[in-house]
């Protein structure tokens, strides 16, 4: 090479090679099966059985919902429209819809538990977004007590009684707060407790003498169906959240007495199985009432179910708090925080944020668990079908109710299980 060239040749590029498309296998609908469902000889062999139970899932089930009868008012009919074919009688769901999803509630006032129903959406909205207006938090507070009224009816005045116990316990944390924080939280617990059984009732009446206001009663054992599995699954999860988290809090806590009772409670109810405490709930709890109290059913079930739940959730919370380092209680020491703003402002959100997985696993088991009422003789979906199997119309029926149920439970608690997936994915703060 001259001197020349060698002074003029240039070492370092100066323009840009163009693109290029990365091969066919590297991207699209081959890559993606290549790296998920053949990247290997273990993968390929499970992909190809997976196929296989696929097809013949197909092949056998396939003409069992193809063949499916909507309209068909008794088993035997659908049989003889189905003329030896092999089909499913789907025909018993469109005609005892209503009592899956209603019990023996009224006809002419379904529009009570589906109003109900709407105005639970819109009062858990503010709670499960954040881009819904703070302000409807008071509707949140207030729902419980239009959702009792528009469900069981009756006097308007007793769910306000029953809501003002509240505005008791508060007006008694106050007074007796100045004295000890902890005589005014006792109080706080106290005060409610002694207005709902001793004057809630005696006020209502009151009002109600005075001014009549209500609308149609309806009895608790006309209650079933779905609507009754989520008055109870929904009134369960609602309660047993902040109740777990105040036993977790005792569990922890210095003061042995509180510490006491709290391990007590917990190791009692999670060693005692969930129906024992129903039976309980429908036979024993009235003996521990005053005299001449007349203590709905379903409010029984809720409480028991409630305090059951609450036990379990208090193990997970527990969980997440001791998940959390020494050095985030070192911190709220440090910036002069006491005990309850410390928990509020930095201990509790990241212990729940901890133990979401475990707090929706808790949710989604005691939503299931609610068909253990029918052993009570609450008519929830599987108790319905029951009573629909021994009508001699439908006599002999099984998968098509059973995975009617099954469904609409997979719905509720599939639906649970994605809203704690966006939950996470929101307050997700690390970089991985």
């Amino acid at each position: 090479m001259s001197e020349t060239h060698a002074q003029t040749a240039a070492y370092v590029r100066d323009t840009m090679i163009p693109e290029q498309a990365p091969p066919g296998s590297e991207f699209g609908a081959i890559h993606w099966l290549r790296s998920n469902l053949f990247s290997g000889w273990l993968n390929t062999l499970l992909t190809v059985l997976s196929l296989g139970a696929v097809w013949w899932l197909i092949v056998h089930i396939g003409p069992w919902f193809g063949n499916a009868i909507w309209n068909a008012n008794s088993l035997s009919e659908c049989r003889a429209i189905l003329d030896g074919r092999e089909g499913a009688c789907f025909g018993v769901i469109k005609d005892r819809w209503h009592q899956l999803l209603f019990g023996f509630y009224p006809g002419h006032l379904y529009w009570r538990p589906v109003l109900a129903l709407v105005l639970m959406l819109a009062a858990l909205a503010p709670v499960l977004f954040t881009g819904v207006p703070r302000q409807m938090l008071w509707f949140t507070a207030l729902y419980p007590g239009v959702a009792y009224w528009l469900l069981w009816g009756g006097s308007v005045w007793f769910p306000i009684a029953a809501l003002a116990g509240f505005a008791v316990g508060y007006a008694a944390y106050l007074l007796l707060a100045r004295v000890s924080t902890l005589i005014g939280t006792i109080a706080a617990f106290l005060a409610p407790v002694l207005w709902w059984l001793f004057a809630s009732q005696a006020v209502a009446d009151a009002l109600q003498s005075v001014i009549p206001l209500g609308i149609q009663p309806v009895r608790s054992d006309l209650f079933g169906g779905f609507m009754l599995s989520i008055i109870i699954g929904v009134t369960g999860i609602a309660l047993s959240l902040p109740l777990g988290i105040l036993l977790a809090l005792g569990r922890k806590s210095d003061m042995l007495l509180v510490k006491t009772i709290c391990v007590g409670f917990i190791e009692f109810i999670r060693g005692v199985p969930l129906i024992t405490l129903l039976f309980t709930a429908s036979l024993l709890l009235n003996y521990f009432l005053p005299p001449g109290t007349s203590f709905d059913i379903i409010l029984r079930v809720i409480i028991m179910v409630t305090l059951f739940a609450a036990a379990y959730m208090a193990e997970v919370i527990r969980g997440g708090l001791a998940a959390l380092p020494r050095g985030q209680y070192e911190a709220a020491d440090a910036l002069g925080l006491d005990y309850w703003k410390a928990q509020r402002l930095i201990i509790m959100p990241q212990a729940l944020k901890v133990a979401i997985p475990g707090i929706v696993n808790t949710f989604i088991g005691l939503f299931k668990d609610t068909t253990l009422v029918v052993f009570i003789g609450l008519l929830d979906p599987i108790g319905l079908s029951n009573a629909i199997r021994a009508d001699n119309a439908w006599n002999g029926i099984y998968w098509e109710l059973f995975g009617f149920i099954g469904l609409m439970f997979f719905i509720f608690c599939f639906g649970m299980s994605r809203y704690s997936m966006y939950l996470e994915r929101k307050l997700k703060t690390d970089h991985r």
